[in-house]
């Protein structure tokens, strides 16, 4: 098994398998400083009248751009130094027991300027189909920095296998019929898998 690239040690050039061809290539990337992903600051939260203008906001970045960072979020530093620290040891683990959890996935360019202790939230596939189109799942891909270390952190809310995934009926009627059959999470995962893996 080859070694992955995490475990690379003293390498100076990355293997031919590695590299898009030219034309797959993004070029010179330019964002428009101007767009970004929207901020969502989760403060007040608590207060009903806030709770209703967050939760728009949440859905209007949902529908316009599949992502948004959220601030003020609750989660202690330390807790997401303690995770960090998790995923650094998961990093010096040997190949094989990172393998699996390794798959690669095609992305759409859009800025993000990172803000300190901010999480990046992608509404995904689930979240598309539950809200019957109305939310988006966008393709992503990180690009890297020579000068700054950069460490992506996927979380997933994953629903037993057995369980349906299907649009909301409170989103379907008539004139908004369902664009996504209903199916078990487990059919879903497996697709998704040997599609992008």
């Amino acid at each position: 098994m080859e070694k992955l690239v995490s475990s690379w040690n003293n390498v100076q050039t990355v293997p031919e398998k590695y590299v898009f061809p030219p034309e797959k290539r993004p070029g010179n990337l330019t964002f428009n400083a101007g767009k970004s992903i929207p901020v969502i600051d989760l403060e007040g939260i608590a207060i009903s009248q806030d709770r209703d203008s967050t939760i728009q906001k949440i859905l209007k970045a949902g529908q316009d751009y599949g992502f948004f960072q959220v601030i003020n979020h609750g989660v202690t530093e330390d807790l997401m130094n303690d995770t960090m620290n998790v995923f650094k040891e998961f990093f010096k683990l040997p190949e094989q027991d990172k393998t699996s959890f390794y798959f690669l996935r095609n992305g759409e360019w859009i800025g993000v300027e990172p803000i300190s202790k901010a999480f990046v939230v992608n509404m995904g596939y689930q979240m598309q189909i539950i809200s019957n189109n109305k939310l988006r799942s966008v393709e992503h891909r990180a690009v890297t920095n020579s000068e700054k270390d950069r460490t992506s952190v996927a979380m997933f809310f994953i629903p037993n296998g057995d369980s349906i995934v299907e649009p909301a009926k409170a989103l379907v009627d008539s004139r908004n019929p369902a664009i996504f059959k209903s199916f078990q999470y487990k059919e879903f995962i497996t697709h998704f898998i040997n599609k992008t893996g």
